[in-house]
């Protein structure tokens, strides 16, 4: 009889020691898929402003061609072609992204206006060079909006898992900070306006 007991007590300690270790098991494996999560969401991130500041850059390659076309038309709009080479260096110079995209919004209106010179000069609407170089800036703003759409939906869903119950731990975690979206300035808001 006293044999009977112990097997029980055995194979009832047996089952509580594979609930325990079933249950920590479990634990590892939601917080492992939850950390890993948190990085993937940051990586992904970190990947969308790459594609970002790719098409900035070529923004901003673009402009010294563009600007060198005009300035034979608009010699006396000198302050717009310093402000846009401030601007140019001001993005190179950031280390952020919240610096970069400040830059790059600056740069915007002042892109408009000066876009909006060949309004003011005829000759500069038949010029190859400028038609060319304006067609180029039109594809890459093209991509700049659908890379900054990209770039703001890979912000949404870490901020948004950074915002749930367990997903800030696992940010926390993981080292994984809220991410901040790429909006519109006012300055791009505002419509250009070209004084002479």
């Amino acid at each position: 009889m006293q044999k009977s007991s112990t097997a029980g007590k055995i194979g009832t300690g047996a089952i509580v020691l594979i609930v325990v270790a079933a249950v920590l098991l479990g634990g590892l494996f939601i917080v492992w898929g939850g950390y890993n999560k948190a990085i993937r969401l940051d990586e992904a991130v970190q990947e969308r402003w790459g594609q970002v500041e790719t098409v900035l850059v070529r923004r901003f390659d673009l402009i010294p061609n563009l600007v060198e076309t005009v300035k034979g038309y608009a010699t006396h709009e000198k302050e717009l072609f310093e402000h846009i080479a401030d601007t140019r260096t001001k993005y190179f110079q950031a280390d952020s992204i919240a610096g970069k995209a400040k830059a790059a919004g600056q740069l915007q209106g002042v892109l408009s206006r000066l876009l909006l010179l060949r309004e003011q000069y005829p000759e500069l609407k038949a010029n190859q060079n400028f038609l060319k170089l304006q067609d180029q800036l039109e594809g890459t703003e093209n991509r700049i909006a659908v890379e900054r759409k990209r770039y703001n939906e890979a912000v949404r869903g870490v901020n948004t898992y950074a915002r749930s119950f367990f997903g800030r731990s696992f940010c926390s975690m993981a080292g994984v900070e809220k991410a901040e979206y790429f909006e519109a300035t006012e300055q791009q808001k505002a419509t250009p306006k070209v004084k002479f």
